[in-house]
């Protein structure tokens, strides 16, 4: 009524509505109605509609494949400002994986020129990245969370003060209090550590999880949890990445960038004879003479821009693996002026776990594998 009016909405009501929407919708289930997130929805709709049209007609292609990436990074920056997750790009990678296989199996194979081996290879490489990917959304390292009597034990007994930044390493104050200044969503300020923690082990206190935590564990604003280790916060698996996963994270980019590219070639031979992958991606003379055609060209292109991404992401984590920095560790010596620009500015380089490029793959590919250490509280 307020629409057909043209009257303004009061505050919050569009809010309301969505709300009120996404409780609603539904699907019929053995053991009662399951509700949806609204988030799964629009990549299992909209995503085969543009592919499609895309694929009608060369200006067509050329204007969709454009505005998906802009659409996607906006929708990203949007729901990263206002600190939301959602499961969008876990949605979008999943399902953009599985249409892709399916018209591979359907538009491309039945020409003959891809043979049984080559098909068995991409699924093993799809089934393999799909199975890194499984490991990849279990437990980042999540510090436990203490008990409210823990807390209340922990904050009445004497203790030092620690003055932090968010990067583990930390001066000794003389102030007892904890600040709650918040900065990039972590708690900055005095940070407590107990009377028998040695000297040398570096702890900070977070405000929000109410914990003492490691050094280079950080708080993930998104989940709400502090992390071993933390790498960053990874909208496609909609999970972080800390110590526990980032192993099969790495290996799950690995097999996605190994078997995309596989695929790509696979396709661009059968519709693009006698031409090499990379000319045949920019000239392709018959790739607009039949609907089939096309709409494999323009799922190759699709392919392309999303490899090119997940190709950019894998780059900066070997690189920063090299000189055993993580993302957040980069960001915060980027904002606090304390780390040096490599490689034309693709790392940051803090120096103050950097050992060598061999001993920083050593470091990574021993992560998990010895107990973690046990935090003040349990100590206490």
């Amino acid at each position: 009524n307020r629409w057909l009016t043209c009257k303004s909405l009061p505050p919050g009501a569009l809010e309301r509505i969505a709300e009120t929407v996404a409780d609603r919708v539904r699907v019929p289930w053995f053991t009662g109605a399951v509700k949806v997130n609204l988030s799964l929805v629009p990549p299992l709709v909209l995503l085969p509609v543009l592919l499609h049209v895309a694929a009608l007609h060369f200006l067509l292609g050329l204007v969709v494949l454009t505005s998906l990436p802009v659409v996607v990074l906006w929708y990203y920056y949007l729901t990263h400002r206002r600190k939301e997750r959602t499961l969008f790009f876990l949605s979008l990678g999943l399902f953009s994986l599985g249409y892709m296989y399916y018209v591979f199996l359907q538009e491309v194979v039945p020409r003959g020129r891809v043979g049984y081996s080559q098909v068995v290879g991409l699924t093993c490489g799809l089934i393999l990245m799909l199975a890194a990917l499984s490991r990849a959304k279990k437990d980042p390292g999540y510090l436990p969370i203490p008990a409210s009597g823990t807390k209340s034990l922990h904050q009445g007994l004497p203790h030092k003060s620690v003055k932090g930044s968010s990067n583990g390493l930390h001066g000794i104050a003389t102030s007892g209090a904890v600040s709650g200044r918040a900065v990039n969503g972590e708690a900055k300020g005095h940070f407590r550590v107990s009377a028998e923690e040695p000297e040398g082990v570096k702890k900070d206190w977070c405000a929000k999880c109410q914990l003492v935590r490691p050094a280079r564990a950080g708080h993930c604003r998104l989940c709400g949890r502090c992390v071993r280790r933390l790498d960053h916060h990874c909208v496609w698996i909609n999970s972080c990445v800390g110590e526990q996963n980032h192993q099969a994270f790495i290996l799950a980019l690995s097999f996605f960038m190994l078997t995309s590219v596989y695929g790509i070639t696979l396709t661009l031979h059968t519709i693009c004879r006698d031409r090499t992958p990379f000319v045949a991606l920019f000239y392709c003379p018959g790739a607009y003479s039949d609907y089939s055609s096309a709409l494999s060209f323009t799922c190759v292109w699709y392919c392309t821009i999303v490899t090119a991404g997940m190709g950019y992401i894998l780059l900066i984590q070997l690189l920063n693996i090299s000189y055993n920095v993580t993302e957040r560790e980069a960001r915060l010596a980027l904002r606090d002026n304390t780390g040096r620009r490599l490689l034309g500015g693709l790392v940051i380089d803090t120096g103050q776990y950097n050992r060598g490029f061999l001993c920083n793959w050593g470091h990574f590919l021993s992560l998990g594998s010895s107990p973690p250490q046990h935090s003040a509280e349990d100590i206490v």
